[in-house]
Parts: structure tokens; sequence; C-alpha cells
């Protein structure tokens, strides 16, 4: 035997004794490991006696851990979609089912010169260990990435104020806990101020389709209208097919796939973009289609104003887009567009039309409740990213116009949980493969 003169304590039977706890620890861990496996399969009842057995010492942890997979099972119902709000001045952080407020906690966002940006963004990509790549290797833990360019969610310190280099830092414990709440694609709504889902009900909003109903599958191909009047399903190749009945197969394997859509006015421009493919089809030749007045596309105008007996100016104006469109047996393209995402990719665009398309929007997010397979209504809730004078949910509604054909094929395609965001904000600068339309707010 040999004493440690440092702690007076006998080293062989401190061996012992440790290795008598370790083989204790590693029984109680998996007995514990087998009792929760078996509550999870008897579900929020089996874990609430899971908390209930445990003892004094650890009753704490095991209950909070219970009372998290308990929420995660009752928030991964589709009748209750989950949503993550952040406060960027209350430095703080709420989840909701639903309209319903489950848990919070304070958070440390960025620091002066290090902002979190503000806007409507998507879990994209989790991570249990993470390091940073773009701050000496900094730890992340329980990462939760909310753009490519290294915003997350992650397990931080909190000092009382902002403090992070643009990612929201939680606390350890409610960082583990949520990280097993959540799942890829689930909304983040980051905002200065407080906002808070609502529920609202409105003509506007897309509403599932009875059983019998003739629906697009998410893997069909439609052929475009370049009038928007009918929306165009996305595909990687330019092939064409008519709307086909979905197989029951093919119906359960879109069911559980929310869709992703965002309404905002077409970008101010874009009419020489059309000018110029219409007068290209037409056969004028006005050189690429860039949006740009140049030397091919007034020619093409000038032929094409010689051709109809119009006034030659071989300048662009709004009656001569009109009548472009007209010989082009085309309808002219609404001032809004709709896109539609699904699992990261394209699927879907239309024209739709907007009231005052130059009147500040804002951006909200609206989100479908719970349905099942052949229901033929959902409710809907709304979240404020961004306010805008005057405007609420219900007046932003107020101001478009979805063609019924549209609202046929969207409504066909409809899941529980899709979202819709209607925003004045543009979205491509982190809206890309491997994302749902990320909106940024912050100016």
């Amino acid at each position: 035997m040999v004493m440690d003169t440092a702690t007076g304590f006998n080293r062989g039977v401190e061996r012992g004794s440790v290795w008598r706890v370790a083989l204790m620890t590693g029984c109680a861990l998996a007995m514990m490991q087998f009792a929760v496996s078996q509550a999870r399969a008897e579900g929020p009842a089996g874990l609430k006696q899971i908390a209930g057995l445990a003892k004094p010492a650890e009753a704490s942890m095991t209950a909070s851990a219970a009372e998290t997979l308990q929420g995660a099972v009752e928030i991964s119902d589709p009748e209750h979609p989950m949503q993550i709000v952040v406060s960027l001045r209350e430095q703080n952080l709420k989840v909701y089912r639903g309209l319903e407020l489950v848990t919070s906690t304070p958070v440390s966002s960025g620091k002066t010169g290090y902002s979190t940006p503000t806007g409507v963004f998507s879990i994209l990509e989790k991570r249990r260990k993470h390091f940073s790549n773009l701050y000496d290797n900094a730890p992340m833990p329980y990462m939760q990435r909310l753009t490519w360019s290294g915003i997350a969610l992650h397990e931080g310190k909190l000092p009382g104020y902002p403090a992070s280099h643009g990612c929201v830092r939680m606390p350890m414990r409610f960082a583990q806990d949520l990280f097993t709440m959540t799942r890829h694609g689930m909304h983040v709504v980051i905002t200065n101020g407080e906002t808070a889902p609502v529920a609202i009900t409105h003509a506007v909003l897309p509403q599932p389709y009875a059983p019998g109903t003739t629906v697009a599958s998410l893997d069909e191909s439609i052929l475009p209208a370049s009038g928007g009047l009918r929306g165009s399903i996305i595909t990687d190749t330019a092939s064409t097919a008519s709307i086909a009945p979905q197989t029951e197969t093919q119906a359960a394997a879109d069911f559980g796939t929310p869709l992703r859509m965002i309404i905002q006015p077409r970008p101010s421009g874009r009419e020489i973009h059309d000018l110029q493919a219409m007068l290209n089809r037409l056969g004028f030749e006005a050189g690429p289609v860039d949006g740009v007045m140049g030397r091919k596309t007034r020619d093409a105008i000038r032929l094409f104003q010689q051709g109809y007996e119009l006034p030659v100016t071989g300048n662009y104006s709004l009656s001569l887009l009109k009548r472009v469109y007209r010989e082009a047996g085309e309808d002219l393209p609404l001032n809004a567009e709709l896109r539609i995402r699904a699992k990261f990719k394209d699927i879907y665009q239309a024209g739709v039309t907007l009231k005052d398309p130059k009147a500040p929007i804002g951006t909200v997010i609206f989100t479908a409740l719970g349905f099942k397979p052949g229901d033929s209504e959902t409710g809907w809730m709304a979240v404020v990213a961004e306010e805008a004078e005057g405007m609420t949910p219900a007046r932003i509604l107020d101001r478009i116009d979805m063609p019924a054909t549209v609202r046929k094929e969207v409504g066909a395609m409809l899941t529980p949980g899709s979202s819709l965001i209607v925003t004045d904000r543009p979205f491509l600068r982190n809206t890309g493969l491997g994302t749902d339309f990320v909106v940024t707010t912050t100016n």
C-alpha cells in the first residue's frame, strides 16, 4: 500500500473505490438508459413515471430531461407547428407550439460590429459538436445553423448583454434540450422587438382539398406559363407534363414535407427583361435577355413597331409591352411572384397581383396548422417579423389577389406546417442550395 502524502489517502484503497464507483455508475446509467427507452415507447406517461422514480439527488435533472422529451413528442404533432422567436432587444428566445408559449431562455446575441441579423430563417444543419470556422476554432456545442455564412443558435456564455460574433448563445442545459426538440427546416424568427404568433383566418390563405380532388405531385413537372396566371412546377430539366393525380403512395410521401412559400413584388426593372423575352419569341432578335436597352433591343422594337404599323420610336412603353404580349398570345405578367420550395429546392412559381405594390409591406410569416389527408380546411397563424406602418397580417393579405388556378394548385400541394412569407425584402442573398427562403430584415 502507498500513502499519498498530499491527501492522506491510501492509493490502493482509492483505486479500489474509484473502480467500484465507476462500475456502479456504469450499471446505473445502463439501467436508466433502458428505462428511458421503454418509457419513450410508452409515450409521455412513461416519461413522467421515469422522472418520478429518480432519486432526490438526480430528480431535477431527470425530470427536466423527461419534460423536454415529452414536450418534443407533443411539439412534433403537426396540429401545433413549433416556431422559435428571438428578441434582440429583450435578449431572450421563446419556443412556441402553435400559439402556446412552451419555454423561454435568456440569450446573448451579436455585439457591436457583429450584429445578429434579423429576419426569417430556418434550421439548416444541426451538430452536437461544432467549432467555428471563422473565429479561432471556438467551440459551438449544440449548434443549429441558420445561414451558411455563419449565423447559428448554440450553447455559450451569457454575460447579460450582446457578446457574440453574430450567433445566438443559449445556456448549456437549454441548448441541449432545444437540440432534441427541433428538426431541420424549422423556422426561427429574429426581431429587434418582441413578437408572437396570432391566429388568423383569410380567404387568400390556401386550404387543402378534399378526397378525389386531382392534385399535383411534387415530383411532377408542369409546362411553364410565362403569363403567370397558372403556376409551373420547377424541375432540373425542361421536361413538360400536365398535372397528374397523385397515387396514395405519392400523397403519403409528400404529406410529411412542409411547403415553404414566399410572395413578394416583382423586382423593379423586370419590364425590359419581359419585353426582350417576348420579342425574341416573336422572332425580332432583341439580343440577350439582360434588362439593358441596348442597340439590338431598340432595333427589335423598331422592327416590331414597323411590322404592326405603330409609331416607330425604338423606345419602351407600357402600351408597347402590352401589345407585344398580346401578339405573342400571352397575358401580361402579374406584379408579384409566388415561389414555393420543398426539401430546400424550388418546386413551383406563379404570378399573383399585389395592390399598391410600391406601398410598404413589412415581413410576415404565416404557418398552416395541422390537418389530415382528405381534410378540406385548416387554420393558420401569423408572426410579424418586420412591421410596416399601418400594416397588419390581415391588411397585408387584403392586398393580395391570387388567381383561382394558382390557389387550387397550391391547395392541392398543401401540407401541415407549410408556411407563407409575405415581404417586400429580397431573399436571394441567403437563399440557395440547402436552404429555405431566408429573408433578412436588417438594413
